[in-house]
């Protein structure tokens, strides 16, 4: 069934692969960016670019651009090279927002591209400890959302590989790392298996064909 999709961070490493493949499977996909300039590898990518700043908009303001979707995805980050600050107001409070503006538009189904590790108490002072808490509480903030039927995928350590299609994908994994190409597939087939709703899931490459995984933690 062919779906509208809407994801945040639509510029991203593995955002750009997901549209890739949303897309050539026949969905109808958009993807939020904040600067136009990036509109084109949007396109290039079977994507419809939205330009948008999640750091600045209001849920209103989102809402609008979430209306008339299946499904949205939250693959928005501050990236490397930014500091803690932004690390709450991207890593935390766009997700957070996204999760409002999702609410008000009706949107029901939503994936987080999360962060194995991530936990609203983790210990440490260095940035990418600011930034495991940031992702933990906002995936904290996530799993108290009724009204949103949610999927988080906390992948492990992201490489540049290419994909084997051979993961693991369990409610604990394990560290180890994965590459960007099996991330994006995994999200496409979590965002084709609504029963997976609910779950919170770690992945990194393993020995089960990314679809088996999926339909196996989905209970089918």
């Amino acid at each position: 069934m062919s779906m509208r999709i809407v994801i945040a961070g639509g510029h991203g490493q593995i955002a750009l692969r997901l549209e890739r493949l949303l897309s050539a499977g026949g969905h109808e996909v958009a993807g939020i960016i904040r600067r136009p300039e990036q509109a084109a590898d949007l396109r290039e990518a079977g994507a419809e670019p939205v330009v948008l700043d999640l750091e600045t908009a209001s849920s209103h303001m989102v809402a609008d651009a979430l209306k008339g979707a299946d499904a949205v995805v939250f693959a928005a980050g501050a990236g490397p090279g930014s500091g803690a600050d932004r690390k709450d107001t991207v890593d935390r409070g766009a997700a957070v927002l996204f999760a409002d503006a999702a609410e008000r538009a009706g949107v029901r189904r939503y994936v987080v591209v999360s962060s194995m590790g991530a936990d609203a108490s983790h210990p440490g002072e260095e940035i990418f400890d600011t930034y495991l808490r940031a992702k933990g509480s906002a995936d904290d903030e996530i799993r108290s959302r009724t009204a949103l039927d949610w999927t988080i995928l906390r992948p492990g350590t992201l490489t540049n590989d290419a994909g084997t299609g051979l993961v693991r994908l369990e409610a604990r994994t394990g560290r180890g790392p994965v590459p960007r190409d099996d991330v994006a597939a995994v999200l496409a087939e979590l965002l084709e298996t609504p029963a997976t709703a609910g779950l919170t899931l770690e992945l990194t490459s393993g020995s089960t064909p990314l679809s088996v995984a999926v339909r196996s933690v989905a209970g089918n």
